[in-house]
Parts: structure tokens; C-alpha cells; sequence
């Protein structure tokens, strides 16, 4: 099994990417727990992928931003969203342009998670929130991977670096965002239909009741 960085793994993932994961339906869970309503509001959601997430979305603007294009080009016809390409160093968007900002499964691609909470932070309005999950420290600790396989079979894992909740509180609130909430999805009926499909069964009896997922949901203060 190969150890690819993010931005090289996800073109791999593209044609594969739609399908429903353990981690990705219990993430969904737990962002819709921490998000408020979006009707009427903006949205943004950064790291979008092929923009799944926004479909159905009932927001006044929805935009998703992804750096593989190949993932990008998968997210054509999704609603009425709109999808650019860029970096979560240097978000190609407004100060202040959105009222709920969406930061999903991304912070621990990156060595260094500071400057992507700047950037969330500088795209939220005074009022708004930022929800960001990611893969549980302890899900790593217990020898869990972030894995895909590829078109043709080939089991890669995706590069992570782990961001313990303390840090990327602090990290939040050097930029002016305040901590809301926090969740954690864990192994458990929910997604036990995943380890019964795969024939994992026993796996699924030995990790009953670990983290898998972390969410958490910050407030915007003050001025942009």
C-alpha cells in the first residue's frame, strides 16, 4: 500500500468518491447536529470535493471550493451551487462573505493547520460559524488509516496529520473564533450496515465504541 500526499491522492479518488463511507456518513451526522440553518444564509464549503454535500443545500449562496480538479469536475450540475478551484492557504474569496463556513474531513492533510484557520476565519461574517471536522486522533491512536482504493483496485492511504481539539482550539481562538460545540461520531449502530457489507464483522465487535470523527463548530466575533 502506497502513502500518498492529499493533493496527490484525490485525483486517484476522484471516480470513486461519491460512495458512502463509515467516516463520511457519521461526519454527516455530526455537521448537521452543529450547523444552523442554512436557508437564507451563505455557505461555503471548502475542501468541497465533488460537492455532494451541497446538493439539496437551501442556502441564498452555496459555493464549494476544492484544490484537484479532477474532484471538481465531478461536482458539474450540482444545484445551484457555484465551485472554483484553491488552496485553503489562500482562499481566492471574499473577507467576511459568508455566514456559515464549512470546513470538512481537510484539516489533517495539512502539516500545519494555523493558516487554514486564519483563512476560515477571514471568509466568516461578524456572527457567523465555522464547523471543522476531521479523522479522531483517536481513531489514529488505534491504527486506523485514512484509505481509498483506486479504478483500478489499488489500495492507497492519504497522508494525515494529527491535530489534537485543544490545538485547533487555541489555533481558533488566535483568530477570533470562539468554540460553540463539539462532537464526536464512534463506532456504532449506525454504521454497522458498513462492516456487515465488507464481511468485517468481527472488526466491527473489537471497535465498537471508538472515535472515529471529530466536529467542531466556532462563532465569529467582532469586525471581518
Amino acid at each position: 500500500m502506497t502513502v500518498l500526499r492529499a493533493r496527490d491522492a484525490y485525483p486517484l479518488w476522484a471516480p470513486r468518491y461519491e460512495a458512502e463511507t463509515a467516516v463520511s456518513f457519521l461526519e454527516d451526522q455530526l455537521v448537521e447536529v452543529l450547523t444552523p440553518t442554512v436557508a437564507g444564509r451563505r455557505l461555503v464549503d471548502v475542501g468541497c470535493g465533488t460537492g455532494r454535500r451541497l446538493r439539496g443545500a437551501d442556502a441564498s449562496l452555496a459555493v464549494g471550493v476544492d484544490l484537484t480538479l479532477e474532484m471538481l469536475a465531478g461536482a458539474a450540475g450540482v444545484g445551484t451551487a457555484h465551485f472554483l478551484a484553491g488552496d485553503i492557504a489562500a482562499l481566492p474569496l471574499a473577507t467576511a462573505s459568508f455566514d456559515i463556513v464549512w470546513c470538512r474531513l481537510v484539516i489533517g492533510h495539512l502539516p500545519e493547520a494555523s493558516v487554514a484557520y486564519a483563512e476560515l476565519a477571514r471568509l466568516c461574517s461578524p456572527g457567523g460559524t465555522v464547523i471543522v471536522t476531521d479523522f479522531h486522533p483517536a481513531a489514529v491512536a488505534a491504527g486506523h488509516r485514512r484509505t481509498f482504493r483506486d479504478g483500478a483496485g489499488h489500495l492507497h492511504e492519504i497522508e494525515h496529520h494529527i491535530h489534537p481539539p485543544d490545538r485547533q482550539i487555541a489555533l481558533a481562538g488566535a483568530v477570533g473564533l470562539e468554540p460553540l460545540g463539539r462532537c464526536e461520531g464512534r463506532v456504532g449502530p449506525e454504521i454497522q450496515s458498513f462492516y456487515e457489507r465488507s464481511g468485517r464483522m468481527e472488526a466491527y465487535a473489537e471497535q465498537e465504541g471508538l472515535r472515529l470523527v471529530l466536529a467542531l463548530s466556532f462563532g465569529r466575533q467582532g469586525g471581518p
